[in-house]
């Protein structure tokens, strides 16, 4: 838990209408309230912006994670940032808990855009000067950006979760839905002290959102499991991967994410899923019509707050990761 701390008063915190109450959450661990900006639509739909009070010379941060809906929430930010810009803020920085658009990193085939590159540079043209996101579904990203990227992860919220939940136990496995997952599985299981295992899983290449699983690598028999993930979206790779591990033999199922995209029939699959309990936190405002009693949430704002705090006092970022005996 982060304390309360005083707020400088060169520090501005603004929000996009994305996730206001993740927002008000940060402000209100900083001992601080939002600054006032008018968000509001032509009546053709463009966005209007108006920063309601004075930022010149100021330290600004503008919280707006780029979920559903992607484009008006990215819109939406790329105007407050260039608002401030004109307005001439000191320092803008782009506080984005989900990054959308982050799946599409890399061409898989000819004739494909980089959108996650592309968006990287809108930001930075708009007029942010530094960026604070959280768990980006490819690390290679943050190298997408010209301007500094500090990078948080909800692994050890999500991790001490499980760690009081189930206790101290040698019956735990922490699995990696697919291989690309593999370093966040092993990180979150250093926590656990506990073994990993890997989905094998084949996705094809011209169906998004659609994958096969092929093999588990690792044992699962008799075993606690925990499916770990940067992301939860339509729920088919979490619950392939858990009927997977049931069909070999596991006792328990949970599953953790830190972005609940939640589209489509994913509560559907995991009302229907053998998973007993997903963990998730508030990076992704969720709708009560999602929140079902398998739904456990886990607030990022502290650790945000934190961060924000750190880069206004040009204090280190980093050493909020690290473990006792680390440098």
């Amino acid at each position: 838990m982060v304390d309360r701390f005083p707020c400088d008063s060169g520090l501005k915190i603004f929000s996009g209408t994305a996730n206001p109450e993740f927002a008000e959450a940060v402000a209100s661990h900083m001992g601080t309230r939002l600054s006032n900006a008018k968000i509001s639509r032509f009546s053709d739909g463009e966005i209007y912006i108006r920063i309601e009070e004075n930022v010149r010379g100021a330290d600004v941060f503008v919280i707006q994670p780029t979920c559903y809906p992607g484009d008006k929430n990215l819109m939406e930010l790329l105007i407050m940032l260039d608002a401030l810009k004109r307005a001439s803020a000191a320092r803008i920085t782009a506080v984005i808990p989900y990054y959308g658009y982050a799946r599409q990193d890399r061409k898989t085939q000819g004739r494909e855009p980089i959108t996650a590159k592309l968006v990287a540079n809108l930001i930075t043209t708009a007029g942010a000067d530094r960026v604070l996101t959280a768990d980006l579904h490819a690390g290679q990203i943050q190298g997408f950006f010209d301007i500094p990227l500090d990078h948080l992860t909800a692994i050890p919220i999500l991790a001490n979760y499980f760690a009081e939940k189930l206790g101290e136990r040698d019956d735990i496995v922490v699995v990696s839905p697919d291989v690309g997952g593999v370093v966040r599985a092993r990180k979150f299981a250093e926590y656990l002290k506990a073994a990993i295992a890997i989905v094998d899983k084949r996705r094809p290449r011209e169906i998004p959102n659609v994958s096969e699983v092929m093999e588990v690598v690792g044992e699962v028999k008799g075993k606690v499991a925990i499916i770990v993930d940067d992301i939860i979206d339509t729920a088919g790779t979490i619950v392939n991967a858990s009927e997977a591990i049931v069909e070999r033999g596991a006792v328990e199922v949970y599953a953790c994410a830190t972005h609940a995209v939640l589209s489509g029939k994913a509560i559907e699959r995991l009302k229907s899923s053998p998973i007993r309990e997903v963990l998730l936190t508030d990076t992704i405002p969720l709708p009560p019509e999602k929140r079902i009693e398998k739904i456990k949430i886990r607030s990022m704002a502290p650790l945000f707050a934190e961060a924000i705090r750190r880069i206004h006092y040009n204090l280190s970022v980093s050493m909020l990761f690290k473990r006792e005996g680390e440098r």
